[in-house]
């Protein structure tokens, strides 16, 4: 006979676990009670001062997801720290709103990704409403983990995330699935799910064989060990792994840098990349033909050419 589903307090049971082992110099009760909202540093402004900066529909202590403007680069800061940023319901849907509204400011030309506290986001959080006992978690992950995953991933701008602490479960993914990651030292990457006995979603089970191969990503999903940032650089899994006092800003260096390129161009790049995936080597030169046509006639490469001639730096407007 099959063997049942874990009751929704076994589940909450085995995320406190999860923390505790997550933050193994506290106990369970004081990370889940105890845990205040702090300001990181790679959350870049302070709550008050992105609240400040832009209006929003209710107080700091409301909003779950922080948004600041800096320059063209446009910064989303997971803000439920006393829960390591786990997601609700209401999370997703701030979330995916904040996401349109960047893909809808032509003024943005980077987004940059981060958490507020300790954590950059622990998954799904398991008290949510939507996984109360009984609940489809499939359901679930094609109601809100796919549609957030697929905007994060065909947004009109490059994507920086910066892991300011550990990313566990689908935070890891939703990290993962982000243009370019950065990585503090003290951060960790963790595919919790074998844990509970699930698989990885939020596009784990895509990311983890491109980004390391079979072997390691069956490893990374079957144990669900803690992988440490610096080890996550090592394997491929990000981009760079910094300094705890320099991920503020060196990822918006980065995003700044990102925000000044073509960025028409740079989403381009992307697609092209993940298509390639499911190319032959002759079908993904004629992609690249087709592609190169259509930004061989934007503004921006003209603009990159003139540019060059003149021995100037380019100005770049297409989106």
């Amino acid at each position: 006979m099959p063997m049942p589903l874990p009751t929704p307090q076994a589940l909450l049971t085995l995320q406190a676990r999860t923390r505790a082992a997550i933050i193994p110099d506290r106990s369970v009760e004081s990370v889940s009670m105890q845990l205040q909202p702090t300001h990181h540093p790679a959350c870049g402004p302070s709550p008050e001062a992105a609240v400040a900066a832009t209006p929003s529909k209710g107080t700091v202590s409301e909003a779950t997801v922080l948004v600041t403007q800096t320059g063209a680069v446009r910064t989303l800061t997971l803000n439920r720290p006393a829960a390591l940023n786990a997601l609700t319901t209401a999370m997703h849907g701030e979330l995916m709103g904040a996401l349109n509204d960047a893909a809808a400011d032509p003024a943005t030309r980077c987004l940059l990704l981060t958490g507020n506290g300790r954590g950059f986001c622990a998954g799904q959080d398991l008290a949510d409403p939507a996984m109360a006992e009984g609940a489809d978690v499939g359901g679930v992950v094609l109601r809100l983990y796919k549609p957030l995953v697929q905007r994060l991933r065909s947004l009109p701008l490059p994507v920086v995330c910066a892991v300011n602490g550990v990313a566990a479960g689908a935070g890891a993914n939703i990290a993962l699935s982000c243009d370019i990651v950065l990585a503090t030292r003290s951060a960790s990457f963790v595919q919790a799910f074998s844990k509970i006995g699930l698989i990885p979603d939020a596009g784990g089970t895509w990311l983890l064989p491109r980004l390391v191969g079979r072997a390691q990503a069956i490893g990374l999903a079957m144990l669900g060990d803690k992988l440490p940032a610096a080890d996550a650089e090592r394997l491929g899994l990000i981009w760079r792994c910094v300094d705890d006092g320099a991920l503020a800003a060196d990822a918006l260096t980065l995003a700044q840098r990102l925000a000044a390129m073509p960025t028409r161009a740079l989403v381009a790049t992307r697609l092209a990349i993940d298509a390639s995936q499911q190319l032959s080597m002759d079908d993904a030169l004629t992609e690249e033909a087709r592609v190169q046509g259509e930004l061989g006639r934007a503004h921006d490469f003209r603009e990159g050419v003139t540019a060059f001639g003149a021995k100037r730096a380019p100005v770049f407007k297409d989106r």
